[in-house]
């Protein structure tokens, strides 16, 4: 029986918003809500919903299998189906149109397959409405992505600008005396386990 039940979660339904449950929208523009959902065994008059803020319902749909498109329930006239579901990704993503700073808040993508036995599941994405985009600084993020390891020597040029240098160089100094001994220890154990081996191998050709 426990095989059985490994074999049941492995099955289970999944609902996704992606990598990232957080998203920015500029005040009066449009903006995608992610979702999709996976199921092994496929899926029979499966029903999705969208909330805000957990009981407002802003989208029902309904797909009868994987050959066809959803069909709509209901919908909050600002909010646009733009997912698919006959292509390669059950995608049931949604876009909501003309953002207003009330529309802030949790937008859960809730999903119901009656053919494993009406498992449900949800994912939750949190907006954020703004006035106006601010421009980040990428420049820290370029370096850590172009430099590969180059994320040490990064931290250690914030230390050097918020720091006394002098601190600095005696802090690395002692860092790289424990490297040092740190590194020799492991290499001395090393020996010491081919020293081992080499006298285990001795007995036989005597």
């Amino acid at each position: 029986l426990p095989g059985l039940h490994i074999f049941a979660i492995a099955f289970a339904l999944e609902v996704s918003v992606g990598k990232t449950n957080t998203v920015t929208a500029l005040n009066n523009s449009n903006v995608l809500l992610p979702c999709v959902f996976s199921t092994c065994i496929g899926f029979q008059d499966l029903i999705f919903t969208w909330y805000f803020n957990s009981t407002e319902l802003i989208y029902h749909g309904k797909i009868k299998n994987k050959a066809t498109e959803p069909t709509l329930i209901w919908h909050n006239p600002r909010v646009e189906f733009v997912g698919s579901t006959t292509k390669k990704e059950n995608n049931i993503s949604i876009v909501l149109n003309g953002v207003e700073f009330s529309d802030a808040g949790k937008y859960t993508c809730h999903v119901k397959n009656p053919k494993e036995r009406n498992a449900q599941h949800n994912a939750t994405i949190f907006l954020t409405v703004v006035h106006k985009m601010v421009e980040t600084d990428n420049t820290v993020t370029l370096i850590i992505v172009g430099v590969v390891g180059g994320l040490i020597g990064l931290l250690i040029l914030f230390m050097l600008i918020k720091r006394v240098v002098l601190f600095i160089i005696k802090k690395t100094q002692d860092g790289k005396k424990e490297c040092l001994v740190s590194s020799s220890g492991n290499d001395n154990t090393e020996n010491g386990l081919a020293g081992s081996k080499a006298e285990q191998k001795a007995p036989p050709k005597a």
